[in-house]
């Protein structure tokens, strides 16, 4: 493999220069401006071409395990609770032992897709659409029901630190188009019109080495700027083994650039904090980097985002 030399970190973007490049890529995705955003390029023809991935038939999940540990970047874990069990005294008849959970979704520890509706910025939600819609009971419009009959189609896994030889990158380094490009060359697959993209940072892997930290405020993620790779290939999913967005921010007076250009300007669901350790590990052992891949999000009608377990078939 020809070793890629990892450029200077790329400069933070001005104000300016971060409202250039929203209504730039605002306008390349305008025709993701509807209620499903860029899950538009999802055509039933691209589905059944994705199936042509399936190959061995291994599946390999992208989700991590549920925590319900508080930590420096789990301050509210899930909940989970035996609401019924038979104990010592189910010897005779029948008996179910039942539970119930409860999830903080959009937190920094558990993976979970976001909703259309989850970002507002200058007052309005993707496509222009009221921030009104986003009540106290729940989100009138654009959420994650839009994703409802689940989405599949042909995934591509890019492995920045695989590309820069390193176990993962550190917290507050971007990942750049330079860095995609050069991915898909080295890995020997191009990412496509209509393809889920995930990109790891290594996220999972320094967490599990080095124990959990504020991740809220210290993580690798993608350049704002890398965002024109993906509005070049119309990709119509992103996700991540961090939350996407680098910390601290790199653009001037917005925290998570690349959440208001994914997902307001673009119309991309996002996926955060998935796993991708067991995906690399198969993906290499087979020599190829994309996969046919199934998101069930739960039918959760109102709701900004779900709990998420993608499931990748190679």
């Amino acid at each position: 493999m020809v070793t890629h030399t990892r450029p200077a970190e790329p400069p933070r973007l001005t104000e300016n220069e971060f409202s250039a490049l929203y209504r730039r890529l605002a306008a390349r995705a305008a025709w993701a401006a509807g209620d499903r955003g860029a899950l538009v390029a999802l055509t039933a023809s691209r589905v059944a071409a994705a199936t042509r991935e399936v190959r061995t038939g291994r599946t390999v999940s992208l989700a991590a395990p549920v925590e319900t540990l508080r930590g420096p970047d789990n301050p509210t874990p899930a909940r989970h609770r035996m609401s019924g069990q038979p104990g010592n005294d189910a010897s005779d008849g029948l008996h179910f032992a039942t539970d119930s959970f409860a999830m903080h979704v959009h937190g920094d520890a558990d993976s979970h897709i976001d909703a259309l509706c989850h970002v507002i910025y200058e007052g309005t939600l993707h496509g222009g659409v009221a921030a009104s819609t986003v009540t106290t009971g729940g989100a009138t419009a654009l959420s994650i029901e839009a994703a409802g009959d689940g989405i599949v189609g042909r995934g591509v896994l890019l492995d920045i630190p695989r590309l820069r030889r390193v176990p993962w990158l550190e917290p507050g380094q971007d990942v750049t188009v330079d860095d995609l490009t050069a991915a898909e060359t080295e890995q020997n697959v191009r990412v496509s019109e209509g393809d889920l993209l995930f990109v790891r940072v290594g996220h999972r892997r320094r967490r599990s080495e080095r124990g959990a930290w504020h991740a809220a405020s210290s993580r690798s993620g993608l350049h704002p700027s890398a965002l024109e790779f993906l509005a070049d290939r119309r990709v119509c999913v992103l996700g991540g083994d961090g939350n996407n967005d680098t910390a601290p921010s790199s653009a001037e007076g917005v925290d998570f650039p690349v959440h208001v250009l994914a997902i307001h300007a673009m119309g991309l669901h996002l996926l955060d904090y998935l796993q991708f350790e067991d995906l690399a590990a198969a993906c290499e052992a087979e020599g190829r980097w994309s996969f046919l891949c199934a998101i069930a999000p739960l039918r959760l009608p109102d709701a900004t985002g779900s709990p998420v377990n993608p499931i990748a078939v190679l």
